[in-house]
């Protein structure tokens, strides 16, 4: 188990009454610092529902080193709550081989992780082994799961 972790997709929206430079901040905030200058994000303009401004950023980190990385600082990041939540709530957020996390963004910006559906910065993580089991077999491994 070397490195169970294929890739790692980080997506977050910075909406029309929000700061850019802060959604990244917040994006920084939970990726390991000595990714900052080597995650590059794709920025999409799109716009919302009633033709409001909204940017998506977007990256996959495909180095398996720094893709590991990303998962640890999530594992030990993580609340012992928040990680018994995820533990209940891992038949949906695990689907092919992807664990599903959100963590809020407003919470990232100063510098805590906290799990949340209401706009947050998305990630999937890509295992390489795709059983279920096995997955949560290295997330415990890693401290995600209890």
């Amino acid at each position: 188990m070397k490195f169970p972790i294929g890739y790692v997709d980080v997506r977050v929206f910075a909406h029309a009454t929000e700061d850019v430079d802060k959604v990244l901040g917040a994006i920084r905030n939970v990726l390991p610092p000595e990714l900052h200058e080597t995650v590059i994000f794709k920025k999409k303009n799109l716009a919302g529902h009633y033709g409001n401004p909204i940017v998506l950023f977007e990256a996959r980190i495909k180095d398996k080193i720094m893709a590991q990385t990303v998962f640890e600082k999530l594992s030990s990041g993580l609340s012992t709550l928040d990680k018994e939540i995820l533990s209940g709530e891992i038949d949906q957020r695990f689907e092919r081989g992807n664990l599903y996390l959100r963590v809020d963004k407003q919470s990232a910006y100063l510098g805590e992780f906290k799990l949340s559906s209401a706009d947050p910065i998305h990630f999937r993580i890509h295992f390489k082994r795709h059983g279920k089991e096995e997955v949560l077999e290295i997330c415990r491994k890693f401290g995600l799961l209890p």
